[in-house]
């Protein structure tokens, strides 16, 4: 049963989402995960096999499939 770890929702809708991770000293952005997305507050979560394809993609030999400039602001 899914229960939501932000606002304890327990209703979500099954989409694909982009979500960026940080890498040693990098960013990637990884497009088109399966996740459940809590109806409430959209928190994003995905299940415990594809968080492992997803370190295993940015950990491993994969090559990305393009590269983007990212522009990056200080909020600071």
């Amino acid at each position: 049963m899914f229960r939501c770890h932000v606002c304890g929702n327990t209703t979500a809708r099954s989409e694909l989402v982009s979500e960026v991770f940080a890498v040693e000293s990098r960013r990637v952005l990884v497009e088109q995960i399966p996740a459940q997305v809590c109806e409430r507050c959209g928190e994003a979560t995905f299940s415990r096999e594809t968080t492992e394809r997803i370190r295993q993609l940015v950990h491993g030999s994969a090559r990305p499939v393009k590269t983007v400039p990212l522009d990056v602001f200080a909020l600071s």
